[in-house]
């Protein structure tokens, strides 16, 4: 009797224990939030959790009537979720349905960290899309900032701006109400910019260090911004992903351009006002008119910036973005600036059994009497170089990133480093080469996501580890060098130190100005 009362006392106890320990544990998750809550200065808002990263989608930073300056958005009251993409730009010749697109709720920014409300100072990375001035989102999955944010620590946010002729349409002419429709676009970055400054606190994020982050037509928004004198201070690093092809309208230009769209429409500057009623397309349409009679439609190759973009003004932007270097209002911002080895070239690595007297038949259309030379500056520059690089090397961004990193070095203390990818995808048959934003996916770490750019070698996981890597270094420190990469020095002309990310990563310098200038030197 007394043995079964033993083993029935220690029974109870250890139901007991077990017991208190559930209570307990159901009281800790009790007291977790069901979802993970937000205070911004306009109202609190609730997110998602994956994988120990906390996202928060669709958050509105502000608000806009057509062609005018962004305003602080509304504040609302109780707890907003926001775990879905918010709508995106106007705009045309887009892989987004017009369903996604809202011209009066596109304000929003999208951001992923691992800690919220918790004090902490993490580096803030916010990433401007490409797609010219024209189109694009912050929405693409190839820039999903879950593992830059999982990987790093760091804070990724994403923006949606006005585009094309909503973002950039200068009717400056018709009235001052309208001295700043041609710059609203990238006033709506710089008013994400604020945003952020007033609230990445509470996300984790520390609103001293920030980098702004955009690959082509995104890199040209970041030049842009380091030339505008209302986003001094709210940025402190600066990367630049093949995004220095960007020669706007002259101010002059713009006017012109404005003026003509207006008369195209039937309108006056009586009954302008009318502007603001008339249906997005047909807009587009007068615009397409417009610039036919005044600046002209851009041509394929061209290096001239076509449709509409930033306008230099002498006040939202006080000159060409990239002429060659930026507004002295930034000299003391570090940046990393690069570019792909075929970027929008199109490519003939499809063509196997393409012969080197094939292909100097066709340099010959292109580089005349300086084909000889321009082979065998090919080959000192890349010695193992096929008939398919002769033909598919990119001529455009890469020189231009040169003269922009020349000048920069000179007129600066902050530190420029440079970058070239000549990693090449294996996708379609290793076919694509090392192709326009194929840097993205790589930067980002996004190799499940962007497979369907890099494939999912161990290789190109690898280099997307490394790649990552650096972004992460740079935004926390303004320093780019990491342990899996060779000394980076910074760049300066003389010694033309540039990062070659490869399979086998490696440091070369002024390896390709001789080049490259050949290559400028071709109209």
């Amino acid at each position: 009797m007394k043995k079964q009362n033993h083993f029935t006392r220690f029974f109870l106890i250890v139901a007991a224990i077990l017991t208190s320990f559930f209570l307990a544990s159901c009281s800790q998750v009790s007291k977790q939030p069901q979802e993970p809550i937000v205070k911004t200065v306009y109202g609190s808002i609730s997110g998602s959790v994956e994988d120990g990263v906390f996202s928060f989608k669709g958050i509105p930073y502000a608000k806009a009537e057509r062609f005018m300056p962004p305003q602080k958005p509304d504040a609302w009251e109780g707890v907003r979720k926001h775990t879905k993409f918010g709508p995106i730009a106007m705009q045309v010749n887009s892989w987004s349905s017009e369903d996604a697109m809202d011209e009066h709720k596109l304000f929003t920014v999208n951001v992923w960290t691992q800690g919220i409300n918790d004090g902490k100072k993490r580096p803030v990375m916010v990433w401007l899309h490409g797609g010219g001035f024209s189109v694009g989102a912050s929405d693409d999955p190839i820039t999903d900032g879950k593992m830059l944010a999982q990987k790093g620590d760091v804070v990724l946010v994403s923006v949606n701006h006005r585009l094309n002729i909503l973002g950039f349409l200068d009717l400056s002419a018709f009235g001052n109400q309208y001295a700043d429709s041609a710059n609203v676009g990238m006033l709506d970055v710089v008013s994400a910019l604020e945003w952020v400054n007033k609230n990445i606190r509470n996300f984790g994020g520390d609103p001293k260090n920030v980098t702004i982050v955009g690959e082509s037509g995104g890199g040209g928004k970041v030049g842009t911004l380091m030339s505008m004198p209302a986003a001094k201070g709210l940025f402190h690093k600066a990367i630049i992903q093949s995004g220095t092809l960007l020669n706007v309208m002259t101010k002059e230009k713009s006017t012109q351009v404005g003026k003509a769209l207006v008369e195209v429409l039937g309108l006056t500057k009586d009954n302008i006002n009318q502007i603001n009623h008339i249906p997005y397309k047909q807009l587009v349409e007068a615009g397409n008119k417009a610039l036919e009679k005044t600046v002209g439609l851009r041509k394929p190759g061209s290096k001239v910036m076509f449709g509409f973009g930033p306008v230099p003004d002498g006040v939202n932007l006080l000159q060409q973005p990239f002429s060659p270097d930026f507004a002295d209002i930034s000299k003391d911002v570090p940046l990393l600036i690069g570019t792909t080895f075929n970027e929008l070239v199109r490519t003939v690595y499809a063509e196997k059994n393409l012969t080197m007297g094939e292909a100097k038949k066709r340099l010959i259309n292109v580089y005349g009497d300086k084909t000889d030379q321009y082979v065998h500056l090919f080959a000192k520059t890349y010695p193992n170089y096929t008939p398919q690089d002769l033909l598919s090397i990119d001529n455009l961004f890469r020189p231009n990133t040169i003269v922009t990193a020349d000048a920069r070095a000179a007129k600066t203390k902050a530190p420029v480093y440079s970058y070239l990818l000549t990693w090449k995808s294996t996708v379609e048959d290793n076919s694509k080469g090392s192709f326009h934003g194929l840097d993205i996916p790589l930067a980002f770490k996004n190799i499940e996501l962007g497979k369907h750019w890099t494939g999912t070698s161990n290789e190109a996981k690898v280099l997307a580890d490394r790649m990552s890597s650096v972004w992460i270094n740079f935004a926390r420190s303004g320093n780019p060098n990491d342990k899996s990469l060779p000394a980076w020095k910074a760049y300066t002309r003389e010694n033309g130190e540039t990062m070659i990310f490869d399979a086998q990563p490696k440091i070369l310098n002024n390896h390709d100005r001789e080049l490259m200038e050949l290559i400028k030197s071709v109209p």
